[in-house]
């Protein structure tokens, strides 16, 4: 929330100067006007030092989640929309989502749709939730979509935490496994590489190649650690500016082996999930692939949506540019033929996207049993390469002395 300074005059006469912290400049007023202070002069503090800073997504999903259960139960209970967008403003952990909520009470107050308001605040509400909003307030049922929209926020919360556990494993494996070598051959290494030195006897290719790499981490260490940076800004750099090459990296995520699987799932979830709940909601079909191609986060899956949105504006099936794209099996693919033949597209696709989040959870539980002896047999064989530099020249040289 921003801060206002302020000058005026209490009940005795009493200038008064000093700054409030406030949703907005009329709350900022309220506020002075309770403690029984006259205003002259108001105004917002422009310092980036006073305001709040956010990095990422201001709120997170799981108080999202929260926020739409209360939500719903609220409104379900017949409390009015303005009562209740102020009543969890007030009680939500969230910062950013407290105050955003403040200053959409003080819009409804005022006449504006919640959907309208909400869109003011793109950070905090997803496309999704803004089109699902606007179909609750025409259909009158706005305490059924809210109930929708959490089920569909957890789900995803879900997915996302499945694919987050499955990666943090192998992660830490890695990183440690790097800190360890970093350590044996800037530390270790080279306690040994002036002894054979001394000594004068032929290394195998093994030792050498080793004590080469350690010389090259002693002299060049900060290569190690700029190098990566400058490639992920260059990736960041070519995945904003070109399309086309962030597409060719979606596509090769999907057939990275054990990993891709998982990936093409848990799109397929996301997709599935997201477009039963708009078109559940009532949202047009059309739009409603328009939203869901904004949170796939994944530019295959866009493409197929794409070609499906201009499929539809002709006439054709929905399903049938999606036949083009591996990513999507055969089951999808008829599951959504018949759902639009029956007129139950929403029902078919809910029932996709639950097949594929129990796809997922086994996926996971079993990616997470087969990634850990892989990880150690990695981590062994890396420290155990460069044990074996070291020992292998020891002991041609006890035999030598022996």
């Amino acid at each position: 929330m921003p801060y206002y300074v302020y000058e005026g005059r209490n009940m005795v006469g009493k200038l008064q100067k000093g700054r409030l912290k406030a949703s907005s400049k009329k709350d900022a007023v309220s506020t002075l006007k309770e403690k029984g202070i006259k205003i002259s002069e108001i105004k917002e503090l422009d310092s980036i030092f006073l305001k709040d800073v956010q990095f990422g997504n201001p709120v997170k999903p799981k108080d999202m989640v929260i926020y739409l259960r209360q939500f719903a139960t609220l409104i379900k209970a017949g409390i009015s929309l303005v009562q209740s967008t102020k009543i969890l403003a007030a009680q939500s952990n969230s910062k950013s989502l407290s105050s955003t909520l403040y200053e959409i009470g003080e819009q409804l107050e005022s006449g504006r749709p919640f959907s309208e308001a909400a869109a003011m605040h793109p950070k905090v509400f997803s496309n999704l939730f803004i089109n699902m909003m606007k179909a609750g307030e025409v259909g009158g049922n706005l305490d059924e979509i809210l109930e929708r929209l959490a089920v569909y926020y957890e789900k995803q919360y879900d997915t996302r935490q499945k694919i987050i556990s499955a990666l943090t494993y192998p992660a830490i494996v890695g990183g440690i496994a790097i800190l360890i070598v970093f350590f044996l051959l800037s530390f270790v290494v080279p306690r040994f590489a002036s002894m054979f030195a001394n000594l004068g006897a032929d290394l195998p290719l093994i030792t050498v190649l080793t004590l080469a790499l350690s010389d090259f981490f002693q002299t060049f260490w900060y290569i190690a650690l700029i190098v990566p940076i400058i490639l992920m800004v260059i990736y960041k750099g070519l995945a904003l500016k070109n399309d086309n090459f962030q597409y060719w990296v979606d596509k090769m995520k999907l057939k990275i082996p054990i990993f891709g699987p998982l990936l093409q799932k848990a799109a397929l979830v996301r997709m599935t999930s997201t477009l039963s709940s708009l078109i559940s909601s009532s949202v047009p079909i059309l739009q409603s692939l328009q939203v869901t191609q904004k949170v796939v986060e994944n530019r295959v899956v866009e493409d197929a949506i794409a070609k499906s949105y201009k499929s539809l504006e002709k006439g054709d099936q929905l399903s049938k540019p999606l036949r083009e794209f591996p990513i999507f099996p055969p089951l999808v693919i008829q599951m959504m033929a018949i759902g639009e033949e029956t007129g139950s597209l929403d029902y078919m696709l809910a029932k996709v996207s639950e097949f594929y989040d129990s796809e997922l959870e086994y996926t996971t539980d079993r990616l997470k049993t087969l990634i850990e002896p892989i990880m150690i047999l990695f981590l062994a064989f890396i420290v155990g390469g460069i044990v074996a530099a070291i020992a292998i020249p020891m002991f041609s040289i006890f035999d030598q002395i022996n």
